[in-house]
């Protein structure tokens, strides 16, 4: 049987500041994915020096999520927004951990398991792309640091908006363009030389992590994804910028 996933399209989509086949971006992503799984958690605390804590925390907070409702982590990996909503939704919620990636679903699993998971965690390896989840089904949907590697994000922006129930929120969470020119050289420096080095020293791989910095850089601006968020479907959009705009949330309302 063809692996349609890897036989070419035809059709371009980037792959950091490659142009790749369409159909083969994904196996591409899956295996930057599979080989920084393991030190995945410890590279976020080193590269953001813990910032990416915040980030999350503020994140979980624009959320809204109370007790009882059912929140769906995409991207999610390692778990660490998924715990958080585990407690906040309590016995009569569901968290969802999903994530396209196999690698980081079983690091994900481990780490909850260590930390004494309540039973209102599951968790789904699916395609953002195409949520295998019924119409009007979740009350609020996140993906941190994830929506810059999804090949079809307009597809995905649509999936989510499809699944949310009427009033549900969707959160981007995702690192953005700097607001200050100077901040942003900074930064530049900080991604291109500094960062793969960092992935070369703890990771053994600096090829992923250099992908990672151009994902960024070819990731839409602030403002354009939140055009792609109202064309989705999503009303009252906004965005937060944090840390001078290296970060963004987006939060959008189901009609």
């Amino acid at each position: 049987m063809t692996d349609k996933t890897n036989t070419p399209s035809g059709e371009t989509t980037d792959f950091g500041f490659e142009t790749v086949d369409k159909n083969q971006k994904e196996s591409l992503v899956r295996g930057v994915f599979d080989s920084v799984a393991s030190r995945y958690d410890l590279m976020n605390d080193l590269m953001s020096a813990g910032i990416h804590r915040l980030w999350k925390r503020f994140t979980i907070e624009l959320s809204a999520v109370r007790p009882g409702q059912t929140v769906l982590d995409i991207a999610g990996g390692t778990g660490d927004l998924a715990a958080k909503f585990s407690r906040l939704v309590g016995d009569d919620g569901k968290v969802i951990l999903a994530d396209i990636n196999d690698s980081m679903l079983k690091v994900g699993r481990d780490r909850l398991l260590d930390s004494g998971a309540v039973g209102n965690l599951h968790m789904v390896q699916c395609d953002a792309q195409m949520l295998p989840f019924p119409d009007a089904s979740v009350d609020c949907i996140t993906i941190a640091f994830g929506l810059r590697n999804v090949t079809d994000k307009d597809r995905a922006l649509r999936s989510m908006e499809r699944i949310l129930k009427p009033g549900g929120r969707l959160l981007v969470l995702e690192f953005s363009k700097p607001t200050n020119p100077m901040l942003e050289k900074i930064y530049d420096t900080y991604s291109f030389r500094i960062l793969p080095m960092m992935g070369q020293l703890i990771a053994n791989d600096s090829e992923s992590y250099r992908y990672l910095a151009e994902s960024i850089r070819k990731h839409p601006d602030q403002d354009t994804l939140l055009d792609m968020m109202e064309d989705a479907g999503l009303v009252n959009c906004e965005y937060h910028n944090m840390t001078g705009g290296i970060v963004a949330v987006h939060r959008g309302i189901k009609a």
